[in-house]
């Protein structure tokens, strides 16, 4: 009952996320992350691979949409990168805690992660030049 009532929030979650535009947006996507986050750690422990798998597909999906939003708006850049760092933190973790073939995928998604965390980082500092 409990796992239904929190599967209906993620949803509700989820829709106000697609729906909202800008910082708030990226606010609400990285929340979704977080959340689908945790439903793959609770997905791998209980020997469901095939869910975790597609967990991580939401987290990789709403951390881009979360870095985009943020990218776009130009604001909530480092609250944004905060939250994909700690994120690929956790995932790091996570992958040593999955089956060997589940390994490149936990990996693949930290990739991406660290690929929007990085585009994040050079829209907020940019390379200056020395001249």
């Amino acid at each position: 009952m409990c796992s239904a009532r929190q599967q209906e929030t993620l949803e509700q979650l989820m829709a106000k996320a697609d729906a909202a535009a800008g910082g708030q947006q990226a606010d609400l996507c990285m929340e979704v992350a977080e959340h689908e986050l945790k439903l793959a750690r609770d997905a791998y422990k209980a020997d469901k691979p095939e869910e975790g798998r597609a967990n991580l597909e939401q987290i990789v999906k709403y951390s881009d949409k979360g870095h985009s939003a943020a990218m776009q708006s130009g604001k909530r850049l480092k609250h944004t990168e905060i939250k994909l760092r700690q994120i690929t933190g956790h995932l790091r973790d996570l992958k040593y805690n999955v089956e060997v073939d589940d390994q490149p995928v936990v990996q693949a998604a930290v990739d991406k992660l660290e690929d929007f965390r990085t585009q994040i980082l050079k829209s907020m500092f940019g390379s200056k030049s020395n001249d």
